[in-house]
């Protein structure tokens, strides 16, 4: 019996000095991970508006054209930028007000769906009168976007051959 008492001893003296041994190893890793988070890259919020920008323009050409699919990918990834904004700049107040964008974003959208060209011109241009009404209201009134009269990139075709 005094035999099973000790080995049973031995056990749990050997187990609790392990499971420190893992703790400080956790505590060591968990620590790592800590830096390695803290110092991960995180997109500025310029540079999401600079994509924001860029995408407004393809948006634009997209539906100048009628390249109806076109169009739906570049809103989509308008959105999503949005939703990045959102997860990823949250401290900033500039990241509460972007959602003022959704309601037109989804007119536009409409319009795009429905392949009505009168139609996404003007919900484009209302876009682009909510995204300086948000640059004012952020005081980035300086930062005013306007419809783009030449083609962002040379290097993409804006009409579609799927008419």
């Amino acid at each position: 019996m005094k035999a099973i008492i000790y080995l049973v001893s031995v056990i749990l003296l050997v187990s609790i000095c392990s499971c420190g041994n893992q703790n400080e190893q956790m505590k060591a890793s968990v620590d790592s991970l800590r830096i390695k988070l803290d110092n991960a890259y995180k997109p500025g919020f310029g540079e999401f508006m600079s994509g924001i920008q860029v995408h407004h323009a393809k948006l634009w050409f997209a539906g100048q054209n009628e390249n109806w699919d076109l169009a739906q990918f570049e809103v989509s990834e308008i959105k999503e930028t949005l939703e990045n904004i959102q997860k990823y700049q949250k401290e900033r107040k500039e990241s509460q007000m972007v959602i003022m964008l959704n309601p037109v974003l989804d007119s536009v959208e409409t319009s795009i769906k429905n392949k009505n060209l009168l139609v996404f011109r003007d919900k484009f241009t209302s876009l682009t009168n909510t995204c300086n009404t948000c640059h004012r209201l952020v005081n980035y009134g300086f930062n005013e976007v306007k419809i783009p009269d030449t083609p962002p990139f040379s290097n993409q075709k804006f009409k579609s051959e799927n008419k």
